[in-house]
Formats: structure tokens, C-alpha cells, sequence
């Protein structure tokens, strides 16, 4: 993985003493609160409900034992015992004092970590599939992309004051594990004609008005890439709107203008830009795609598996995924358990996940935009002992992609912007669906929790999705079906009027009841609702 350079830890250390002295200035009333409102915000510090929360940067998810270790040592002496994953792949403490903040983002600095960009109008925190370099269909390693683009992009002069917030997403396989297509700009990885290249797709976005992205390039190279990304940056810079925050992100821009005149605007801005000689020489990918070079896997790791345990064979079938390396394997570690928190670990937890990236997986741990942790490559060997670590520590629920598998957002628990709760809603769906053999004939069923319109537990790419509305002072939940975040990618559509928070498992109910009575064999829950349209479980679901 990638290790900083004497400038990342400059830049990172400096950013920290800024920081503090901020701080000071605040505690002391030399800064207002609005003036401070800027300052943290650069820094991921937010004001919610009841306290600070820091969200902290985990560059295309990907961290190793010493810093997975920090992060369960400030959960441990600076918030409650836990930390939240997020669905941008980053980790959120929520219950922070701010005159402990610096020595927080000192105590990261150490360990090559930090806030920068995990909020305000700037690129944010780039984001890649979490099974990246042990994937056997990916066409190459798009972590080396993601982090050039990180580069490029942090405290870039022009970008830091966009429109509205920017969300890159990098893949390198045909299956889209990153929700790609609902991202500002999404970027695909592929080879033509013997060069490694990218798809440019660029417009998608969740929030109030959801939209999937369109294809603007179909091919541009390594050497072209980071002149490409400024003259799509540029566009949008120049003609977003700033008049208007709910029609700010570059979607809107591809919806008023139209693809193919942005198109037209960006490949003129990338001749110009390309004059300027912006574009790294290719020996710094070389030098950053180099520290992403495969572990040294053993050539005898091959292990034949001993399946009597019921309960380890149904893990191993439902989170274990197989590897581009004989005798590996990746394994997912749910973070859902039954009765939990979608996302949350303690500190205790994240210290054995930390221990357990590095005793099995060559120090390597991934968070997934599902909020979820992988260890990436891990020895088939050693899949019984991982397994039974994660159990004694309650981390080995068998649900991965299964109903119970839940994004939710922290919802009117937390966030300040909610408008309903999401965590208690996830929690009854989860017990309403307890049973493991109910989840595992359903199937792959990706249901999705937003507690507001923003959308940040990504209810519109659901296969059910659940967004916490406000009705007259009342929470209430409207339901949405057939969306997808993957290859397939679709928005799902509303069924009707809202419903209470008991009112809308119910409506889940009817609605898998529904999927049961119509499937047929092999069939997932998108596939059958896209065969038989929306009717069928409207019916069901209102009568």
C-alpha cells in the first residue's frame, strides 16, 4: 500500500499546527462560530445534534494493522468505545470534544492518516473497489489510479472552493463493487490495444435529485489522465451553479446543458489544458503503482477446507470470495450484526480486526462502501481460524448481501440534517429477518437507509430503499424499489405513500413475500421485480 513521502507527512503535520492554533483561537473566542465553520469543515469537523464529529480520510478504504490500531485507540480515549464506517469508505467518530481535536489529527499524522477533504466543496475522499488487487476479474490494480488522483486533487488551488462537494470513484473490473456510476465522476480501468487506459462516465449523484452518470470518454490514457480530470474539473467550475445549493453538483450542470455539450466543452478544455504540462511523467505512476505490487504469497497455501461446522461453511459460503491467487481467499467481515449498528465497531473490535489484517492478510484491511471491513488475502489455511476469532468477538454474522446487510445513515440519532431515524428502523428490519436460512433463500437483497433527501445511505441505489421523511412533525418512511448501485445500475422507484417506522417492515415483508411468490428458480430480487414490473408488489404492499 502506499507509504507518504517526506511532502505528504510535511503537508499533513502542517495542516495539523494549523489546526490547533484554530482551535485555540475558537476556545478563546477570538473566532466566532461562523468563522470557524470553515476552518473545521476543511479539517472533516462537524457540528451535529449533540456533539463534534470528526470524520476521518481512508484513502480508496484501504489501511493497514497499525492504522486500523489508531483508529480503536481514539474511539477508545477520545469518543464512546466505537467508530462508524462510512459508505465513503472513511470512519466518522461522533462523540468528540473539539479541544481534543488536534492531538486527534496529530495522533493520525503518525500513522500517515487525516481529515483533509472529508467535507467542504473540494474532492473528497477518493473512493475504489474494496476488493482491489485480489480480484480475479479486475484488468489491473485501480488503487495506483486512486492515488495519483488523491495527489492531484488535494489542496489543488482551483478545486478547493468548487460548487458543491466532488466524489470520484475507480474500478478496474466489469463488476462495479463501488457504485461507480453515482459518483461526480467515475472512472473504469480497461485495456485497448495493449495500453491501460480509463472510461470517463461523468454526472451521477444520489441526494434529492438522483441521476446516473453518462459516458464522456470512452478511452483516455495514464498519460492523459490527469489533464483530463482538470478539464472536466474546469467545466464545472466554471459553469456550476453557486446561486442555488440544491442545483450545485455537476449532475445538474449534464441535465441543463446536456451531455454532449459538455462533452464537446471538456475535450475543447483538454487541448488547452494539455499545453500546460500538467499531466505527472509516467515514472510517478510506475513509482506509486510499485508500492501497490502483490504480497508474497506462499505457493503451498492450498488447504483442504473442513466444512462439518455448519455455521463456519454457511461463512464461508456468504463472506468469503474467491481470490485471484490459488490458495487465497477474501474475506468479508460484516459489520451488521444482529441487533447492531450497520457500520459501527468497538474499539475492542477494531483492534482484533487490526490484529487479525495483520497475522492473515499480509497487513491489509479494506472498508467497503457498504460499510463492511475485508481482509484482502488471506490463505485458505487459515480461513477456520479467522472465522473463529471474528465469532468470539460477535463479527462473524454470515449476511453479506443478504436483507439484513443494511447501509443506513446515522440518521436524526446524530446528523443535524435528518429528518427521521435510521438506526432503529435498521435494527427491526434486521430482527424482523433474523432467521439465516429466511436471508439466505431471499438472496441477494441490498436494502438501504437514508434518514434526509441527501441521501447518504444511498437509499435510491436499493434494491429497497427507505428514505426518513419529515410528515407534519412525524417521522415517516417512504419505500422505493429496484434501484442498484452496481454494473446494473438503476434508481429505484417510490411505491406510494409513507409509512410509520413499524408500518414500513411490514410493507418489507409484503414486499419479499411478494418476491417469493412470483420468483423463479435462480431468479435475485431485482431480477424478478424487473421481470414483473412495479405492480405486483404495489398491490401487495397498499392493497
Amino acid at each position: 500500500m502506499y507509504k507518504y513521502d517526506q511532502y505528504d507527512q510535511a503537508i499533513v503535520d502542517a495542516r495539523v499546527d494549523e489546526f490547533r492554533d484554530q482551535v485555540e483561537r475558537r476556545l478563546s473566542g477570538q473566532l466566532t462560530e461562523d468563522q470557524f465553520k470553515p476552518l473545521r469543515l476543511m479539517n472533516g469537523l462537524y457540528l451535529q445534534l449533540h456533539a463534534y464529529m470528526l470524520r476521518v480520510a481512508i484513502p480508496y478504504g484501504t489501511l493497514d494493522s497499525r492504522q486500523m490500531r489508531m483508529l480503536g485507540s481514539i474511539a477508545r480515549d477520545y469518543d464512546r468505545g466505537y467508530g462508524h464506517f462510512t459508505t465513503r469508505q472513511n470512519l466518522q467518530f461522533n462523540w468528540i470534544k473539539l479541544a481534543d481535536t488536534p492531538d486527534i489529527l496529530a495522533k493520525l499524522a503518525t500513522v500517515e492518516m487525516h481529515a483533509i477533504q472529508t467535507s467542504g466543496n473540494c474532492i473528497r475522499n477518493i473512493s475504489a473497489d474494496q476488493y482491489a488487487g485480489a480480484a480475479a476479474d479486475e484488468v489491473a490494480d485501480p488503487r495506483p489510479w486512486a492515488e495519483l488522483i488523491r495527489q492531484w486533487s488535494t489542496f489543488h488551488p482551483e478545486f478547493s472552493y468548487l460548487p458543491r462537494k466532488f466524489k470520484i470513484a475507480v474500478i478496474a473490473a466489469d463488476e462495479d463493487r463501488a457504485a461507480m456510476r453515482l459518483h461526480d465522476i467515475g472512472i473504469q480501468l480497461l485495456e485497448r490495444d495493449g495500453e491501460l487506459g480509463g472510461a470517463i462516465y461523468v454526472g451521477g449523484g444520489m441526494g434529492r435529485t438522483p441521476m446516473i452518470s453518462h459516458l464522456i470518454r470512452d478511452f483516455v490514457t495514464a498519460d492523459d489522465l490527469m489533464s483530463y480530470l482538470e478539464a472536466a474539473l474546469r467545466v464545472y467550475n466554471r459553469y456550476g451553479r453557486r446561486d442555488n445549493i440544491y442545483k450545485a453538483r455537476i449532475k445538474i450542470l449534464l441535465h441543463e446543458i446536456g451531455p454532449d455539450e459538455y462533452r464537446r466543452q471538456v475535450e475543447e478544455e483538454f487541448l488547452a489544458v494539455k499545453q500546460l504540462g500538467l499531466d505527472p511523467p509516467r515514472a510517478e505512476l510506475e513509482r506509486i503503482t510499485a508500492m501497490f505490487a502483490p504480497p508474497a504469497f506462499a505457493p503451498d497455501a492450498a488447504a483442504e477446507l473442513d466444512r462439518s461446522d455448519p455455521d463456519f461453511a454457511v461463512w464461508l459460503d456468504q463472506n468469503v470470495v474467491a481470490h485471484k491467487q490459488a490458495g487465497y481467499a477474501i474475506v468479508n467481515i460484516s459489520l451488521k450484526p444482529a441487533g447492531g449498528i450497520p457500520g459501527d465497531a468497538s474499539a475492542d473490535q477494531i483492534d482484533l480486526m487490526a490484529d487479525l489484517g495483520a497475522r492473515y492478510s499480509f497487513d491489509e484491511l479494506r472498508v467497503t462502501h457498504a460499510q463492511n471491513i475485508v481482509l484482502p488475502h488471506v490463505a485458505i489455511r487459515d480461513l477456520k481460524a479467522v472465522w473463529s476469532a471474528l465469532a468470539e468477538a460477535g463479527l462473524a454474522e454470515a449476511n453479506l448481501d443478504l436483507i439484513t446487510d443494511i447501509i443506513a445513515c446515522p440518521g436524526l440519532d446524530y446528523c443535524s440534517l435528518a429528518n427521521a431515524r435510521s438506526i432503529p428502523l435498521a435494527q427491526k428490519i434486521a430482527a424482523r429477518f433474523a432467521d439465516r436460512d429466511r436471508q439466505r433463500d431471499l438472496g441477494e437483497l441490498k436494502l438501504k437507509i437514508s434518514g434526509c433527501i441527501n441521501a447518504c445511505g444511498h437509499h435510491h441505489a436499493g434494491h429497497i430503499g427507505i428514505l426518513g421523511v419529515d410528515k407534519k412533525g412525524t417521522e415517516n418512511y417512504q419505500l422505493s424499489l429496484g434501484g442498484s448501485g452496481a454494473e446494473d445500475v438503476s434508481l429505484a422507484k417510490i411505491t406510494g405513500p409513507g409509512f410509520s417506522e413499524d408500518g414500513v417492515v411490514d410493507a418489507i415483508e409484503r414486499v419479499t413475500d411478494t418476491y417469493v411468490a412470483v420468483r423463479t428458480k435462480g431468479e435475485r430480487f431485482l431480477d424478478t421485480y424487473r421481470r414483473v414490473g412495479f405492480e405486483p408488489f404495489k398491490e401487495a404492499i397498499y392493497g
